[in-house]
């Protein structure tokens, strides 16, 4: 495996990793100019704070000057890996995560967009309450709506009838769906502590506890690595879901995308029941 890369970002307070595979262009800038003008304001708010960016180019991605320009101009260090080819989607972060220098690590999807003060108030949380390794944001979706990506364990059936059935039949599960989806316990202005699963959307960690983890687990390609990651970390650490840092996410379900998502998933998730557990009903 042949790594082309460019010059190495020294140490960091805040290291983030993206990764990319044939990316929605539009939605990529739109992701890395909102991360630039969050780290100008939480530079402003800390001075001397320092970011660096690792793009991940898992393949199909040829515009990184471009996108590396807003970044850079908000101060944020950048660095580019390709040519390891399309290791899937823990892999490529893991390819960041093996190498910064950073107190803290964030694991960003390019399909989000962050409020201007999210990373402020992300660390203005994360100062208050040392005990918390991972946080995990309030994410909106196009229409302003709440995502309810916290959830608890999944059972089989879960996945199937949130991934799978139409809205006309999921509707009969609603309450069950709810459940799974910790609505009751999710809202726009609590703080909730040690949520079971957390979305890999936008996983603000202290690095020493996401490298106590040993990052990503290699074994999956793409889907539920975030579920197995969020699980291990409790072992190291609280996790905390904090409304008060807002992103937005413009992403979409497996069934959507077509039968070779499906069938990743369908991959996935059989690795997961197998470390984890089974749970049909």
């Amino acid at each position: 495996m042949t790594v082309v890369s460019t010059p190495r970002v020294p140490s960091v307070d805040l290291s983030i990793s993206v990764v990319v595979y044939r990316p929605d262009l539009s939605l990529l800038a739109r992701t890395l100019e909102s991360l630039a003008v969050a780290c100008a304001a939480l530079e402003r708010a800390r001075p001397g704070f320092k970011a660096g960016c690792w793009l991940i180019d898992n393949g199909g991605f040829d515009s990184a000057g471009e996108m590396f320009e807003t970044l850079s101009h908000a101060g944020v260090q950048c660095r580019l890996v390709s040519g390891h080819g399309n290791v899937g989607y823990g892999c490529g972060h893991n390819l960041a995560i093996a190498e910064v220098q950073s107190r803290f690590h964030l694991i960003l999807n390019p399909d989000i967009d962050l409020a201007e003060d999210a990373l402020v108030q992300a660390f203005d949380f994360l100062d208050a309450h040392p005990e918390a390794g991972l946080l995990a944001p309030r994410v909106g979706d196009d229409e302003g709506g709440l995502q309810y990506l916290c959830r608890r364990y999944p059972t089989l059936w879960d996945l199937f009838v949130r991934g799978f059935m139409p809205a006309s039949v999921r509707a009969a599960f609603a309450r069950r769906l709810a459940r799974y989806e910790m609505r009751a316990e999710i809202n726009e202005r609590d703080t909730l502590w040690d949520p079971p699963i957390v979305s890999g959307c936008f996983m603000l960690f202290r690095t020493d506890a996401l490298r106590a983890l040993g990052g990503f687990d290699a074994r999956y390609f793409l889907y539920f690595e975030d579920y197995d990651l969020s699980l291990r970390a409790h072992r190291v650490a609280r996790v905390a879901y904090v409304p008060a840092v807002r992103v937005v996410h413009h992403g979409g379900g497996a069934a959507r995308k077509g039968t070779a998502h499906i069938r990743m998933f369908a991959a996935s998730a059989f690795k997961f029941y197998n470390r984890f557990g089974w749970k049909l009903l």
